[in-house]
């Protein structure tokens, strides 16, 4: 017997070694941010903070939950709070959970059945598909904000079908056809889901979202929206019915078996909507660097998008950490997106733009970009 007991994950490491895709924890150190999600600043804002200590001061005596929500961890703040989330996104009820990955391994584990269909694109985030492995339902994907192929899947569909989309795509940085999608949906009786975790406070004039923007909400049997990018703290909210609520807190195992979210999130989920949705200002100057940078990129193959995640196609995972590196070495902090998280063939820089960044700094970007 080998005595070494973590050989068989060495092993597996030299793999990824080998392949040019090991992953490390790096500091972002003082660099330009053109990688994190906190479109908006709120995550560094002084003001969101000082907001978010005078709501602990007032609200709750306690920094911890103490519990999980059917146990000792509800209380009325978190409640109030959850109803002040389906009020401002237009639905009957919303359940918080701890992160946007809990919510969709939460809702997508339990939602289908044995008997039942789950499609989903086939660039959905990672916690969806993780939800639906652990679901008794069978499950088909369908191309890339493809209608016609997403009819196709819904013919072979059985008992109660879920069709799962992003509004904005974490990786491409582009729209689904959700108007499409939704009446396709309607047509064959399908339960339409969609998670707003990257449109949350950028689409919308008050940032509420791509669904009510298009007046889609009552074409959706959820919506997920996540706290972790604009909003800037933690935690997501599912949106949806009274009854679909209740059917979570007695079938979503990752909201029943965990600790709740303690009152500091609470109070900075709180605080982030209280200011994002004044935030028309920031809003315009983003898409203005968007339009900049687009503008600027053109030796370069770039996704289309008119979001704040822009991807451009380097391919090959040593290329692209190459010029990574290059632009961290000039004080940009871009990442490389390598395979296995993004098929071999379509690796990426996912660049990020900020409402926080200036005209100055995507001009050095392009620059560096283009040389």
């Amino acid at each position: 017997m080998d005595k070494d007991n973590t050989s068989f994950l060495t092993r597996l490491l030299d793999e990824r070694r080998e392949q040019q895709s090991f992953r490390e924890l790096k500091l972002p150190g003082d660099k330009v941010d053109f990688c994190s999600n906190d479109y908006l600043g709120l995550a560094r804002s002084a003001a969101v903070r000082e907001y978010i200590h005078t709501l602990m001061e007032e609200r709750h005596p306690a920094h911890g939950s103490t519990g999980s929500r059917l146990l000792a961890g509800n209380y009325e703040w978190i409640e109030s709070v959850e109803k002040d989330l389906a009020g401002f996104h237009g639905a009957e009820a919303g359940l918080l959970y701890n992160s946007g990955y809990d919510a969709n391994l939460g809702v997508f584990s339990c939602l289908g059945r044995k008997g039942d269909t789950i499609i989903y694109d086939q660039l959905i985030h990672a916690s969806v598909r993780d939800g639906v492995r652990l679901s008794a339902a069978q499950s088909f994907s369908f191309a890339h904000n493809d209608v016609d192929d997403l009819e196709k899947k819904l013919k072979h569909g059985q008992g109660n079908i879920f069709v799962a989309v992003e509004s904005v795509y974490s990786m491409d940085g582009d729209l689904a056809p959700l108007a499409a999608i939704a009446a396709i949906c309607e047509q064959y009786g399908a339960h339409l889901i969609v998670d707003e975790a990257h449109a949350t406070g950028v689409i919308g004039s008050r940032g509420e979202g791509l669904v009510q923007q298009l007046q889609l909400t009552a074409a959706c049997f959820a919506r997920i929206h996540t706290f972790g990018k604009a909003v800037g703290c933690h935690g997501a909210v599912v949106l949806g019915s009274r009854i679909l609520r209740d059917y979570l807190i007695n079938f979503s195992r990752s909201f029943i078996y965990t600790t709740a979210l303690p009152p500091a999130a609470l109070a900075a989920i709180e605080a982030g909507y209280a200011t994002f949705p004044y935030m028309q200002a920031e809003r315009e100057h983003l898409l203005a660097l968007i339009t900049q940078f687009r503008a600027g990129i053109v030796n370069t193959e770039l996704l289309p998008g008119t979001t704040p995640i822009q991807a451009v196609l380097t391919r090959g995972n040593e290329y692209t950490r190459s010029i990574a590196q290059r632009l961290q070495l000039e004080g940009l902090d871009v990442r490389p997106i390598l395979h296995p998280t993004v098929p071999k063939g379509s690796e990426r820089l996912r660049i990020v733009l900020h409402s926080f960044n200036t005209s100055a700094e995507v001009a050095h970007l392009i620059k560096v970009l283009q040389a």
